[in-house]
């Protein structure tokens, strides 16, 4: 599909953040923007899974909320165990003074995704697809304005790019913005958590309805199983033509670096050996040692992956696209959000979160810049895009430093305290955990960092 050969924005990426944005600029009166996306249509993997209460906020404001919340299933409560016991509820009702919706929802990503663009075609949005950028410089007539080359030869002319194209952003190392971890004190090869293996799947007890989100602390591992709301199975049925009357769980487990990597698209076997050796063991297949005395098996994979936990931040998150011999704040501005922006491990759900609020605070900031523009200099304009980004890039940076904690607590290795202590470091983050389980206001903070509201 051709798109038109000049715009004020062009925005490379139609995965949440992308979509947001463009949203988030036509809520805020402005419309002389395209959307590209490098895929034939949108990725139909689960992938993220829970949208945080101050992403619903931000959502609110550019009419995307309410739609979100139909669609999911709010999680009240979040349960931490051991293999055979109770160590911590976690409820959300905490949030009640603070915020309209004091739960996570639970939502896949892929259909977060679906709500968005369904919205943004509401209101005549186009994505144009697919159209991979392997180009970009400074036009040789105009040097405010970019050129962004495609695979297919088509060449559109920029004043301002959005880059929401993921991880390995091409806009990104075009720009030749670094891309690292920040190196904070925690680590990710210092956990048993390297390496994750994500599952959607279904099981053969049909009577596994009564939780939404059971996190599993096992020894040397961390076990995640979350129930779907029954509205993805809809979605799935009418996206890929073959209905599923069973309940969908999502399925997150550590998988052992000692063992080999994870395969690209792990199979039952290998899931269900995940199960069995770090899940609760009333999920455990073997009727032995399943409580039920009856064993659980997976019926159906509906999609599986891998996840190297590793977290990245850009070196900025605003630069301009100036030629090489220019000292001037000339040339199109380029501005990353989402994965192209940070990434860090998925441990508390908080990547798309971050990702969608700041998609939805920059459309506001950049429709303003647009508008300042016409009366002053860019130069004189440029604070109101330097000051965003820092602070988004501040944000950023404490939800790596908190997913890293997350990660080092939940993929703690064993050892002994000390040698003349019988007590190892797992026993004691179990005793601490069924302590903050215990107390409100620790309860409180858990909750408080989880959802977002502290660092919109």
């Amino acid at each position: 599909m051709s798109f038109p050969r000049n715009t004020t924005v062009l925005i490379v990426g139609a995965g949440p953040t992308g979509l947001a944005s463009a949203l988030s600029l036509f809520h805020h009166g402005f419309k002389d923007f395209v959307v590209v996306d490098a895929l034939v249509k949108g990725d139909n993997s689960s992938r993220a899974i829970v949208v945080h209460a101050a992403t619903l906020e931000a959502l609110d404001v550019i009419g995307c909320g309410d739609e979100l919340v139909s669609k999911g299933t709010k999680l009240t409560r979040m349960d931490f165990d051991t293999r055979t016991g109770i160590l911590a509820r976690l409820p959300f009702d905490t949030l009640k003074p603070h915020t309209r919706h004091p739960y996570g929802l639970i939502i896949p990503q892929t259909f977060t995704e679906h709500v968005l663009g369904q919205k943004a075609a509401s209101l005549g949005v186009t994505v144009h697809r697919p159209h991979r950028v392997v180009g970009m410089k400074v036009n040789a007539d105009d040097t405010n304005l970019a050129d962004i080359t495609f695979e297919d030869g088509q060449v559109i002319t920029t004043r301002y790019v959005i880059a929401a194209d993921g991880a390995r952003s091409t806009i990104r190392t075009i720009a030749g913005i670094g891309f690292a971890d920040p190196k904070s004190d925690r680590g990710h090869e210092s956990t048993t958590l390297a390496q994750l293996a994500p599952a959607d799947v279904t099981f053969d007890n049909p009577e596994l309805n009564n939780f939404t989100f059971r996190g599993v602390m096992s020894r040397n591992n961390f076990f995640l199983c979350a129930s779907l709301p029954s509205t993805f199975n809809e979605y799935l049925a009418k996206e890929t033509g073959k209905p599923c009357e069973d309940r969908i769980f999502r399925i997150a487990c550590g998988a052992p670096v000692e063992e080999g990597p994870v395969p690209h698209a792990p199979s039952k076997a290998y899931i269900q050996n995940l199960i069995d050796r770090f899940g609760p063991l009333d999920l455990s297949s073997d009727p032995s040692v399943n409580p039920s005395g009856k064993g659980v098996c997976i019926k159906e994979i509906i999609w599986s992956s891998r996840v190297r936990t590793h977290s990245a931040i850009a070196d900025t998150f605003f630069t301009r696209l100036s030629l090489n011999d220019s000292s001037k704040p000339e040339g199109a501005a380029i501005l990353l959000v989402g994965d192209a922006a940070h990434i860090h491990s998925p441990v508390g759900g908080q990547g798309m979160n971050l990702g969608l609020r700041d998609a939805v605070f920059l459309g506001e900031v950049l429709a303003k810049h647009i508008k300042v523009t016409e009366s002053i200099p860019v130069s004189e304009a440029d604070h109101i895009l330097t000051d965003f980004v820092a602070e988004r890039r501040t944000r950023a940076l404490e939800v790596i430093g908190f997913t890293k904690k997350l990660l080092s607590v939940g993929g703690m290795k064993e050892t002994n305290l000390a040698w003349w202590l019988p007590i190892s470091n797992v026993t004691l983050r179990d005793w601490v955990l069924w302590i903050l389980g215990k107390v409100y206001y620790l309860r409180r903070q858990v909750i408080w960092n989880m959802s977002g509201l502290g660092r919109r």
